[in-house]
């Protein structure tokens, strides 16, 4: 048993001395968890406002206000969500008057999204929140939160890449 290690099969009554076993050497695991937690205290600063509550609305409405215009198809692909899901993201804003959908002047087969009024205004109030979630990691120093994120950036873009050159 290696230093700071609790004999597993002892019953464990502080969280702190829980084996994680396999899981300690897991990113998923470590990735699921810390995005269930920071999920929570999102969702907790983003109470009473439209897009709380549901995975894709805040990326959706960040990337329509960045990229007036936008394909639904780039959304999906951004948020690396199947289309169909995003689909149904989009039409619950279409139907709370956070977004427009209009021809494409180019293509006119294909959606073109836009923010209302209304979506300009909770991406801006929303935006602020989302500036906030720093305060969730604060007991990081800031370079190692540059750090984490720089090294999640990194593995981001490439699993966006991969996914696109797959279809």
């Amino acid at each position: 048993m290696t230093a700071g290690k609790s004999d597993p099969s002892a019953a464990v009554t502080r969280v702190e001395d829980v084996d994680l076993g396999v899981l300690d050497d897991t990113l998923s695991f470590f990735i699921r968890s810390l995005n269930l937690a920071v999920t929570r205290d999102l969702e907790a600063r983003l109470e009473g406002l439209e897009v709380a509550h549901g995975t894709g609305r805040i990326t959706a409405l960040f990337l329509i206000g960045r990229h007036p215009g936008i394909r639904p198809s780039m959304i999906a692909a951004a948020a690396m969500k199947d289309r169909s899901a995003m689909a149904r993201v989009l039409g619950d804003m279409e139907k709370q008057g956070l977004i427009r959908r209009e021809a494409d002047v180019a293509d006119g087969r294909v959606q073109a999204l836009h923010l209302t009024e209304k979506g300009e205004k909770l991406a801006d109030e929303v935006r602020a929140i989302v500036r906030q979630s720093r305060d969730f990691f604060h007991d990081i120093s800031d370079e190692e939160y540059a750090q984490v994120i720089d090294l999640l950036r990194g593995i981001y873009w490439r699993v966006v890449k991969s996914n696109q050159q797959k279809g």
